[in-house]
């Protein structure tokens, strides 16, 4: 397992940080994804034989967050 904690920008309520926590557990190859509406991120646990941390940007973006770099 390989761990990520990203950033992301935009989140105003829980459920925000629902919808964002959805779409990433949809993921394959994602393990667990913790968001934190307070502290603006999101730490994810994954498989790198399955998924990249690119992969993991992409789905929160498309959740219509944005994701610092």
């Amino acid at each position: 397992m390989a761990e990520i904690r990203i950033r992301i920008e935009g989140m105003s309520c829980g459920g925000c940080a629902r919808n964002v926590t959805r779409a990433l557990e949809a993921l394959p190859g994602v393990d667990t994804a913790l968001v934190s509406l307070e502290n603006a991120t999101a730490t994810i646990q994954y498989d790198p034989a399955h998924i990249n941390a690119d992969a993991i940007i992409r789905a929160v973006e498309a959740t219509g967050f944005d994701v610092p770099q």
